[in-house]
């Protein structure tokens, strides 16, 4: 009968954890930094999808991308400091699917202080109302937004919004859509002055390799 020889046993521990470790820093070093373009009426807007630091974000943004629920979406509001009916005063652009798109679950929130992402010009983040409610609805920040970030107070519950991404190509593309005030009449008090008349529409979003990115 063979003895149990704990000295094998926590070796092999070793060598398995370590296999472990080596292969999730490879999955982590091609999943670190994602792109995608938007595909806009007004023109591109190049962003980079953080995958490292915010995983459930990332995963549930690219799953409506590759179920092409933004081909159709449209920038429907647009929120600055003289429109806002917030506080305190934040500067964003807000994006959607288009309206047969069925929403997936809804996601867990990762907070910036678990992320580490800020809510700087450029920022991505994902819209939502209570904690774990965001679906497709997103963001992009105009200026710095510290608000938005976990311990901010444009949250009554102090979470914050779950940053993932940022822009690194087209913001000017992001101001012409945010000084667009041609807005409609609304009932909601909230969204005065901010819903648009005529849509900036997302053509589509597309997934593109970094080595891709210049073509």
């Amino acid at each position: 009968m063979l003895k149990f020889n704990p000295m094998v046993y926590i070796s092999l521990l070793l060598l398995f954890n370590q296999l472990a470790l080596n292969n999730a820093s490879a999955h982590t070093a091609n999943n670190e930094i994602q792109h995608a373009v938007i595909h806009t009426s007004l023109g591109n807007i190049t962003i980079e999808l953080y995958a490292n630091k915010a995983p459930i974000t990332v995963a549930n943004f690219t799953a409506y991308i590759q179920d092409s629920a933004y081909s159709g979406g449209d920038f429907y509001r647009v929120v600055g400091l003289d429109n806002d009916q917030g506080t305190p005063p934040i500067s964003v652009i807000q994006g959607r699917a288009n309206s047969e798109h069925v929403d997936f679950s809804p996601i867990p929130l990762e907070t910036t202080a678990l992320s580490r992402i800020q809510h700087l010009d450029g920022t991505l983040s994902m819209a939502r109302g209570g904690p774990d409610t965001a679906t497709q609805e997103f963001f992009i920040c105009i200026g710095a937004q510290p608000a938005l970030d976990f311990g901010g107070k444009r949250n009554p519950d102090g979470q914050g919004f779950a940053a993932f991404g940022r822009v690194i190509n087209g913001m000017e593309i992001v101001n012409n859509i945010q000084q667009n005030r041609r807005t409609k009449i609304v009932e909601d008090a909230y969204v005065k002055n901010q819903i648009l008349t005529e849509p900036v529409q997302i053509l589509s979003i597309a997934l593109v390799p970094v080595n891709k990115l210049s073509e």
